[in-house]
C-alpha cells in the first residue's frame, strides 16, 4: 500500500507540473487510486449532481417593518448566518400578501379553505381530545379577539396579545354552543385557536388572523352574508355579558368580545405529487396542508434532524414562524431575540450545509415589503468576497427613500 501511495503521489505532481505522465499499465491506476484512499483523513461526502437534495424554508416578518428601528435591527449588521446567505442571493420582491396565503402557494394552492387545513392540522400538533376531523362539512375558524375603539376606529388584538385560559375558553364555548346550536358547533383545539361547524354552507371570506391582528378593521368586518353579520352582532351582545368576560375585566384583564371568522369556503384539493418530501412545522395550519398533501409531517426537531433526513432528489419544507407574533404585537425587541434565536439554531445550520447536504435553497419570507424570495445554489458559498448582508439597510432599500425613516 506505501508503494502504492508514493506512485499516486508521484503522478498527481507530475500532472500539476505540466511534465508528461508516465504510462500506466491496463487497471494498475485504479488498484493504486483503491489502495490509497483508505488513509485520506477527511470522510468523503458523496452529492448527487442530476437529483440533488433541496430546502425550502418559510419565515414570515424575517424583516423588522420599521428599517430606522434601532432595537429591533441590533445586532443585525454584521456576522450573522442570515445575512451571510441574502448576501449570496438577490431578493425577488412580489405583491404582499399574508403568511397563510404565502404558505397556502407553497402547496400550490390559490385562496383554499384555510379552516378546514387548519382543523386537520391540529391532530399533528397536538391532538387534542374530541376534536372532530373537518371532511365533507362546512367550517370556519372562529378565534376570540378583543376589539377596542382607537381614535373613533375599531381595532383588533387576537388572543396572542392577551392571557387567555384554556378554561375560560372552554366555558365560554359551552355557553356559545347552548345559545347559539341553530347556527352550528363551536370547538376549542386551543385557547387561542376555536372553530365552528355550521349547519348550513356559507360563502364567507376574509382576512387571515395575522392580517388583521393589531390593525383597524372597520373595513374588514363581514358584509358579504347579512344573516352571519347579524348573527355575530348578537355573539358579540352575548360575549359582552358573559361571566368569564366579567371577571376579566375586573381584575383588568381584555374582554373576550368577538370572533373573528375567517377560513372559509370550499374544501380543496391540493395539486399532486406532493411538492415536499418532507415538513417540519409547529403550526396547524402548516401541518394539515402537508397532511392534505401526503407529505410526512413532524414538529420541528434540532437542525441536525433536518440536515440527517436529506435525500438526493427530496425537497424539505421548514416553516419557522417565531417571527411572526412580535411582528402583529409591535414588540421589537422580542423580535430581535428571536431572529438572534433563529440564526444560531437554524440559518448558521444552513449556511454550514449549502453545497452540502443541501444542493439549494429555497427561502420565502412574507414580509410588510412584499413576499421576498431567494435561491440559493450550492456554488454560492464560494462567493467570499460578498460579504453580509446588513437586514436594516435591506428593508430600508425595500421600503424605499420616503418610508425608510419610519
Amino acid at each position: 500500500m506505501a508503494e502504492a501511495k508514493k506512485t499516486l503521489w508521484y503522478t498527481h505532481c507530475l500532472g500539476r507540473s505540466g511534465l508528461p505522465l508516465p504510462a500506466w499499465p491496463a487497471g494498475q491506476r485504479r488498484q493504486a487510486q483503491a489502495a490509497a484512499l483508505p488513509s485520506i483523513p477527511f470522510p468523503l461526502r458523496t452529492v448527487s449532481s442530476t437529483a440533488p437534495a433541496r430546502l425550502t424554508l418559510i419565515v414570515p416578518e424575517l424583516l423588522w417593518p420599521e428599517p430606522a428601528d434601532q432595537i429591533a435591527y441590533a445586532g443585525l449588521a454584521r456576522d450573522t448566518a442570515a445575512g451571510w446567505l441574502l448576501a449570496r442571493g438577490q431578493a425577488q420582491p412580489t405583491t404582499a400578501r399574508s403568511y397563510e396565503a404565502a404558505l397556502a402557494g407553497a402547496f400550490g394552492l390559490h385562496d383554499p379553505a384555510l379552516a378546514h387545513f387548519r382543523l386537520r392540522g391540529e391532530s399533528a400538533v397536538a391532538a387534542p381530545a374530541g376534536l372532530p376531523t373537518a371532511a365533507g362539512e362546512s367550517w370556519l375558524c372562529a378565534d376570540p379577539v378583543h376589539l377596542r375603539f382607537h381614535h373613533e376606529r375599531i381595532v383588533l388584538a387576537d388572543a396572542g396579545a392577551f392571557e387567555l385560559e384554556r378554561t375560560e375558553a372552554e366555558a365560554i364555548v359551552a355557553d356559545l354552543n347552548r345559545e347559539f346550536a341553530e347556527v352550528g358547533e363551536f370547538h376549542v383545539a386551543d385557547a387561542r385557536r376555536w372553530y365552528l361547524r355550521l349547519n348550513a354552507t356559507v360563502d364567507h371570506r376574509s382576512q387571515p388572523l395575522s392580517a388583521v391582528a393589531g390593525r383597524r378593521v372597520d373595513s374588514e368586518l363581514p358584509a358579504d352574508d347579512a344573516s352571519l353579520t347579524r348573527w355575530l352582532n348578537e355573539v358579540q351582545m352575548f360575549l359582552h355579558l358573559h361571566p368569564v368576560n366579567e371577571r376579566r375585566q375586573r381584575s383588568g384583564q381584555p374582554a373576550v368580545n368577538s370572533l373573528w371568522l375567517w377560513g372559509g369556503g370550499r374544501q380543496t384539493h391540493i395539486p399532486t405529487p406532493p411538492r415536499f418530501s418532507r415538513v417540519w412545522t409547529d403550526d396547524p395550519l402548516a401541518a394539515g396542508l402537508a397532511a392534505a398533501a401526503g407529505s410526512p409531517v413532524a414538529a420541528l426537531p434540532p437542525a441536525a434532524e433536518v440536515i440527517a433526513k436529506a435525500r438526493a432528489g427530496e425537497t424539505q419544507l421548514l416553516v419557522l414562524d417565531s417571527l411572526l407574533a412580535p411582528v402583529l404585537y409591535e414588540n421589537g425587541d422580542d423580535w430581535n431575540h428571536r431572529w438572534h434565536e433563529l440564526d444560531r439554531n437554524w440559518f448558521a445550520a444552513i449556511r454550514a450545509e449549502l453545497g452540502k447536504a443541501f444542493a439549494t435553497v429555497d427561502l420565502i419570507a412574507p414580509t410588510i415589503f412584499g413576499e421576498l424570495r431567494w435561491h440559493f445554489a450550492g456554488g454560492e458559498r464560494w462567493k467570499f468576497w460578498a460579504g453580509c448582508r446588513d437586514l436594516a439597510a435591506l428593508a430600508g432599500q425595500l421600503a424605499g427613500p420616503q418610508n425608510a425613516s419610519r
